[in-house]
């Protein structure tokens, strides 16, 4: 698709509160790339007033292209308000880790992000619904979920992705197992893990989602990655390996690594774990994530991925049973 969703008018959700930059000048640059393609109208967020209900505005006013610039709690907001809308959305990445403006190939550069918005290519993606709310990138289950968690927002405002670093280094080395039953259309399986990860879309730098060669975004499944290291040394081991595999575009061969793709899962632990949805922590275990398949138009780069294989032989203390009936 190209110029199809290309309108007059758009509609601007900036958070100023976001990145580490000056606010004001950002917005400026925005409205001067953008104002000439668009008649733009500019909405903020504020402590009061959420990118989400911006986004229902935009809905009740009768936009069809409708713009966030801020993080990925920004971007998430508005593209949760926007599934299944026949809307094209814009992304500009203004935050610390702009993860799903990463994942689809938009420049991090605000000037070259607006560039890809005025060039009018769009791409349908997939969205997913977990436990009913809207999930665009992933969620994390155990160490993902208690590394964010333990990120505190002055530390991203400070050391940026770093942050997350400091925080994943110090989850390591409390190295906590739990078990966990992880069920599908087709099978249950039943495992000590460290951490499970269920991916829409993740970028690079996602490593718990990294067992497959790529997670793809638009295929109608969601991919599952299950990190089972028996003690701390081969979990270090084991998200190092998953670092590198998801830099060389690999699926991870480590047999404490297992990964499956579906349209459907449930997860539950035992004892109860911290989940994190598109970098917010949530609640807890369990859950429950559907695929929506094709179900958000957005401006991108025009980019294409393999099929991952699944992968769960060899995964250690694991149990896995083939399901008979249908759901």
């Amino acid at each position: 698709m190209n110029k199809e969703y290309m309108t007059r008018s758009a509609y601007l959700i900036y958070n100023p509160s976001a990145g580490q930059g000056n606010p004001d000048l950002e917005l400026k640059l925005i409205t001067t790339l953008l104002s000439p393609k668009f008649d733009l109208h500019v909405e903020k967020t504020t402590e009061e007033v959420s990118a989400d209900q911006l986004a229902h505005q935009a809905l009740e006013k009768g936009f069809k292209t409708v713009i966030a610039a801020g993080g990925d709690g920004t971007i998430s907001a508005t593209a949760g308000v926007l599934i299944n809308s026949q809307v094209a959305f814009g992304i500009l990445p203004c935050g610390t880790a702009n993860a799903l403006a990463t994942t689809l190939g938009i420049p991090p550069s605000v000037e070259e992000a607006c560039q890809t918005i005025i060039a009018g290519h769009t791409r349908i993606i997939d969205t997913a619904l977990c436990n009913g709310k809207p999930m665009l990138l992933l969620a994390g289950v155990g160490f993902e979920a208690d590394t964010i968690e333990g990120t505190d927002k002055q530390a991203k405002k400070n050391f940026g992705m770093l942050a997350y670093i400091f925080s994943g280094l110090k989850q390591l080395r409390e190295f906590e197992q739990f078990e966990t039953a992880i069920e599908t259309d087709e099978k249950v399986i039943n495992i000590t893990a460290t951490a499970v990860t269920v991916a829409n879309a993740a970028p690079a730098t996602s490593i718990l989602a990294q067992g497959p060669s790529k997670v793809i975004f638009d295929d109608g499944l969601l991919d599952v990655t299950i990190v089972a290291p028996v003690n701390r040394a081969s979990a270090v081991t084991a998200s190092y390996h998953l670092l590198q595999t998801a830099l060389q575009n690999e699926e991870a061969q480590r047999d404490d690594i297992g990964y499956l793709r579906t349209k459907w899962v449930k997860i539950s632990t035992d004892p109860v774990q911290n989940v994190v949805v598109d970098g917010e922590v949530i609640g807890q275990t369990s859950i429950e994530i559907k695929c929506v398949p094709h179900s958000l138009i957005i401006f991108v780069p025009a980019t294409r991925n393999d099929s991952p294989v699944e992968k769960l032989d060899n995964l250690p203390k694991s149990q896995i049973q083939a399901k008979t009936e249908e759901r």
